[in-house]
């Protein structure tokens, strides 16, 4: 079993900034990728951002040239440093992991195995 863990939520005025953790643990035999999701009250879960194993990366519109994902591959930590924040970030954001998909062979499209439990992050202005 895979163990995620984010931090780094909090409030924020509009236009600052936050850095998301995700701290993943466990039994980890194949890795495919990392994403970042969030949920809006009242809306659907949506995909922020995606970071695969050969470090392509790719983030939804919304987010483009305000938000970026990297990661500490020997520290298992992703990140996501937002900026200019605005009050629809507001979310609970998500870190998944596309790992141990059985034979080792990844999607061509990540998705999600295991889930964190969220981090609240509320924008404010």
């Amino acid at each position: 079993q895979v163990q995620l863990m984010e931090s780094g939520g909090g409030s924020v005025q509009a236009g600052g900034s936050l850095q998301l953790a995700c701290n993943y643990s466990g039994a980890i035999s194949s890795r495919c990728g990392l994403m970042w999701y969030r949920q809006a009250p009242g809306k659907e879960r949506e995909l922020v951002s995606t970071l695969t194993i050969r470090g392509d990366r790719t983030y939804a519109d919304s987010v483009k040239g305000r938000f970026r994902v990297s990661q500490n591959y020997f520290e298992n930590l992703l990140y996501l440093q937002m900026d200019n924040l605005q009050p629809a970030d507001t979310a609970v954001y998500y870190c998944a992991a596309d790992f141990n998909r059985p034979g080792g062979s990844c999607p061509r499209v990540l998705a999600p195995v295991y889930w964190g439990q969220g981090t609240q992050v509320t924008v404010s202005g």
